[in-house]
């Protein structure tokens, strides 16, 4: 079995999102409706879990090894409550705080002051509760830089050190995240901190090797540098990241050990041309990762195996004792990433918020004026050729209930959706089918689909694309042992006709037929059959003209290609820019590369449109320009929250209920 290509997709309910009218109204602009109309379009795209929650920060006293856990023991909200916050800081003491914020899909660093309503300084209340809580933006990039991602500020003196993807490294797989200015060219790195006397700051990099395809444990090196102009720049630890500060001479990090343990690692006698001793600080049996320094103490992330959640704990280094955080006030969530006061009295970090209101569509800012661009909360998004069948403020339709996957809507005949209905990811002799659904309703109005198999053998037939004049579909099969392209008619299916359009010892997939009936883009590992790398290829249907169109480096991966509306470019997902975040600091993300990229037909003129330490993938472009708005839905309590910390921390499946449509978000 070849390994999987980018952006691996949970099995899903096939949703019908129509045009329906409601309170709050459509989702496409008046008068700027199909394609051609200003020339605007839309494009819609997935990332893995990430519509299934938002992030606050909180913080705790610092508790002591012989503190009851039934003590006073209050829990502190330090954001708003309605943005997604990441990361935080205390540039100074508890009651101010520097967060990573994201709205419209683009973050920024701002700092959030709360004060007591006598006006003081106080630890003991929250942004929310105080009226004088201040939410300052600190950047205002312009340009391509203000839909960059921007990552885990840290101050120093009056300057503000953090990570941004904004600069291209202008080569594939070379990550974008780099420390503002500080970063030599070309170079990628990650995770800043400042040393307590504000000379130096150390940052895992990857330094000049760049991405290579790592899933787990980035291998990241520790790099020391000056912090005022990013001179005497020295790897001081190989393999290390997410390095915190004891004094000048001491690190700690974190990396995966030999016994297949995340755990903690402490480096000493940085600098002055000494060699650096590296002790590991955590024991085996559990997993610690994200450290943060404190007084004697280190805070972190563990995954323990009796727990099934993500926990902040304090390390007292003296005694070796390990003291619960935030299991005696929320037990059943995920924890993220600690950090420190400068008093060291309180452990600030993220976790999900919770509440029942989500978003079917979370409206991204787009780098391109032309297109909007949204995250849906689902996978294998579909327009509909007349833009009657797309997401908008209407609740969507369930017109199948079985496990599919790769929609596609029929151009000429009104209704008809192609999908797969099988295993995803599967081998080439695996059950999978392409099914075609002609949606209707009942004289109630409700969905009434009719459905009819069109493939035979059962041999991982998937990704259906029909053809501009609805004659045809193309489609993955392993029928010949490996997965490559047929083509069959559109109506009966390969019982009428079926012809082979590729054919090899390696996997063509994911295709899409251009909206003029000259090409059908696909990817393909023929470059490195079985190795993992995947790049897009075009072919004309008759089989000529064959031709590689985008290739994310060696090794590199490029999937999910779909056509412009207007045929002269594509969308796709791609590790074209390497990694954006240290992959054990977020959710689960079964493939974290996948960034959303346009190019032209031809190849030319990459551009980024997301920029995050997600998923990003199965994207479709629609002829229907949509407000860039939001669109919400209503989930149950218990179902928000509920995604996966990293499965290879042994976190429990994830879980899936009922979703219920909010008309008025």
């Amino acid at each position: 079995m070849s390994s999987p290509p980018p952006c691996f997709c949970l099995p899903f309910l096939l949703l019908l999102l129509t045009f329906i009218e409601s309170g709050s109204g459509p989702a496409v602009a008046s008068g700027e409706g199909l394609a051609g109309e200003g020339g605007k379009t839309s494009i819609v795209f997935s990332t893995v879990g990430r519509s299934r929650y938002e992030f606050d920060i909180f913080s705790l006293p610092v508790p002591s090894s012989s503190q009851s856990s039934s003590g006073d023991f209050a829990e502190l909200l330090l954001s708003d409550g309605l943005s997604v916050n990441y990361n935080g800081f205390f540039p100074t003491d508890p009651s101010s705080l520097l967060s990573l914020l994201t709205r419209n899909g683009s973050s920024n660093i701002y700092l959030n002051v709360y004060r007591s309503a006598a006006g003081g300084r106080s630890n003991r209340r929250s942004a929310l509760d105080v009226p004088t809580g201040l939410n300052l933006p600190l950047l205002r990039p312009k340009g391509e830089a203000r839909f960059s991602q921007r990552d885990r500020p840290s101050v120093y003196g009056e300057h503000l050190i953090y990570v941004s993807t904004h600069e291209a490294p202008g080569v594939p797989r070379k990550s974008w995240a780099a420390t503002k200015r500080l970063t030599p060219p070309g170079v990628a790195d990650f995770s800043p901190a400042v040393s307590p006397s504000g000379d130096w700051t150390t940052v895992a990099s990857s330094g000049y090797r760049g991405y290579t395809g790592e899933t787990r444990d980035l291998q990241t090196h520790i790099a020391v540098f000056r912090t005022r102009d990013g001179s005497e720049r020295t790897v001081v630890v190989d393999h290390g990241g997410w390095p915190c500060w004891a004094d000048d001479s001491t690190l700690y990090f974190h990396r995966l050990s030999d016994d297949g343990w995340w755990s903690i690692f402490k480096a000493t006698a940085i600098g002055g041309g000494s060699p650096v001793a590296v002790d590991r600080v955590t024991p085996p049996g559990l997993h610690a990762f994200t450290p943060a320094c404190g007084n004697g103490f280190l805070a972190m992330a563990t995954r323990r195996p009796s727990s099934e959640f993500r926990h902040i704990e304090l390390l007292d280094l003296a005694s070796g004792v390990f003291v619960d955080v935030t299991r005696r006030v929320s037990p059943d969530a995920h924890h993220f990433n600690p950090f420190v006061s400068p008093d060291f009295a309180r452990i600030g970090y993220h976790r999900c918020r919770g509440g029942a209101t989500a978003l079917l569509l979370e409206n991204i800012q787009s780098p391109d004026s032309e297109i909007s661009l949204f995250r849906l909360d689902g996978f294998f998004p579909s327009f509909s050729p007349d833009g009657a069948g797309l997401p908008t403020r209407g609740c969507p339709r369930e017109v199948f209930s079985g496990n599919a996957f790769a929609t596609a809507w029929d151009w000429k005949r009104k209704g008809v959706i192609y999908t797969s209905h099988g295993p995803d990811f599967a081998n080439e002799s695996t059950e999978v089918d392409v099914i075609s659904i002609a949606v209707g309703e009942d004289e109630l109005g409700s969905p009434s689909p009719s459905i009819k198999k069109l493939t035979a053998g059962a041999q991982n037939n998937a990704f259906p694309s029909p053809s501009p004049d609805g004659k045809w579909v193309v489609f993955r099969s392993g029928r010949s042992g490996h997965k490559n392209l047929y083509i069959m008619d559109a109506v009966e299916g390969e019982a009428k006709e079926l012809r082979q359009l590729t054919s090899g010892p390696w996997t063509d997939t994911m295709c899409s037929w251009s909206p003029d009936g000259e090409w059908i883009a696909f990817a393909s590992d023929r470059d490195n059959p079985g190795g993992g790398s995947f790049s897009i290829f075009f072919v004309h249907p008759d089989g000529t003209g064959l031709r590689k169109v985008v290739q994310s480096g060696h090794g590199g991966r490029a999937n999910h290609p779909y056509f412009s509306p207007d045929a002269r470019r594509i969308v796709f997902t791609s590790d074209y820019a390497g990694v954006s975040a240290e992959i054990i600091s977020t959710p689960n993300q079964f493939q974290p590369y996948g960034e959303i990229f346009v190019a032209n037909v031809d190849g030319s003129e990459i551009r980024r449109l997301t920029h995050n330490a997600y998923e990003d993938g199965t994207p479709s472009w629609g002829a229907t320009f949509m407000k860039p708005a939001d669109v919400g839905e209503h989930l149950p309590e218990n179902y928000r929250c509920k995604f996966d910390d990293q499965r290879w921390l042994r976190s429990q499946a994830r879980h899936t209920e009922e979703v219920t449509c909010l008309k008025s978000p």
